[in-house]
């Protein structure tokens, strides 16, 4: 009796799909030709418009003879004379300040931004929004508004009454803490269920583990947000580090190479090449990090 009531159920109709209406990452779809051709034609023009200048920087570093008047894409005169005289003039030595105030930076950033984004997101404590506001002033002050008072601190600091100028610390201390990277992450811990905290605590774990064994590993995407933009903001300071040094040797390698502009002997070529060795981190670190930031920004959107 079951079977044949069974047998006399309407069976589920199984889902139809539709081939005409499948879309690749870029929207392409069959049988739209001149929407395919037109959205090819954006793509192309919008990749030109942000590759081409990072092409000519390349073409224009291995290029013995580049004219700076002339997109060039290929070089003419291939040669590595460019690199070699921007290594007399000490380039690798500011490579190394920047890699080594960004790397440090960029790890304290990260300490700062965890830590103060589950404070903001798992506890609750008077005047909490009034942190947020500050966190939130402090992203539209432009750079120089805050220049001469970063100056005066730097040469005084507070409390214990000593001078950072000249050291390394003068420019990693600064960076440390950044309201965008706080709000990220604290962004995507509220999102995190409580039950799950709550289990963890039934079950004995500490607060410490709970945050570095349970949350930290939900929030690998905002990590990678903050890994990215942290990293690209440190590497291109520039009115800081001029703050912060003492001596040229301590600039980092975006001041060394306004520096290498204003000297005559310097030409285009040496420039390109700097410009190319500063270029690397950056694509490395994005290279390494972009699907954490791609799944970042999308889970953001789905979210808002």
């Amino acid at each position: 009796m079951s079977i044949a009531k069974a047998s006399s159920r309407p069976r589920p109709k199984r889902p139809q799909v539709n081939s005409s209406s499948f879309d690749t990452a870029l929207g392409w779809q069959p049988g739209r030709t001149a929407t395919t051709l037109l959205r090819a034609a954006v793509c192309a023009i919008i990749l030109f418009v942000f590759a081409g200048p990072i092409l000519t920087i390349i073409a224009g570093a291995f290029d013995l003879n580049p004219d700076p008047t002339r997109l060039t894409l290929i070089p003419r005169n291939p040669s590595l004379e460019n690199f070699a005289v921007a290594t007399q003039r000490g380039i690798w030595g500011f490579f190394w300040n920047s890699l080594l105030i960004a790397g440090f930076g960029l790890l304290l950033q990260i300490i700062v931004a965890v830590t103060a984004g589950y404070a903001l997101a798992r506890r609750k404590f008077r005047g909490q929004a009034i942190v947020l506001g500050i966190f939130l002033a402090t992203m539209m002050l432009p750079e120089e508004v805050v220049a001469v008072p970063l100056a005066v601190v730097l040469g005084d600091l507070p409390l214990v009454g000593i001078s950072l100028r000249g050291t390394i610390f003068a420019v990693i201390l600064p960076v440390a803490a950044s309201a965008f990277s706080i709000l990220v992450m604290a962004a995507f811990m509220r999102d995190i269920p409580d039950e799950i905290v709550e289990a963890a605590t039934i079950d004995g774990a500490s607060e410490m583990r709970i945050l570095i064994e349970i949350i930290l590993p939900m929030c690998k995407p905002a990590l990678g947000v903050v890994a990215i933009f942290g990293f690209i903001g440190i590497w291109d300071q520039y009115l800081l580090p001029i703050i912060a040094a003492n001596r040229t040797s301590d600039y980092m390698i975006t001041v060394a190479l306004a520096s290498l502009r204003a000297d005559v002997q310097v030409g285009t070529g040496v420039l390109l090449a700097g410009a190319f060795l500063a270029l690397i981190p950056s694509l490395i670190v994005y290279l390494l990090l972009q699907n954490s930031l791609v799944r970042g920004i999308t889970s953001g959107a789905i979210k808002g």
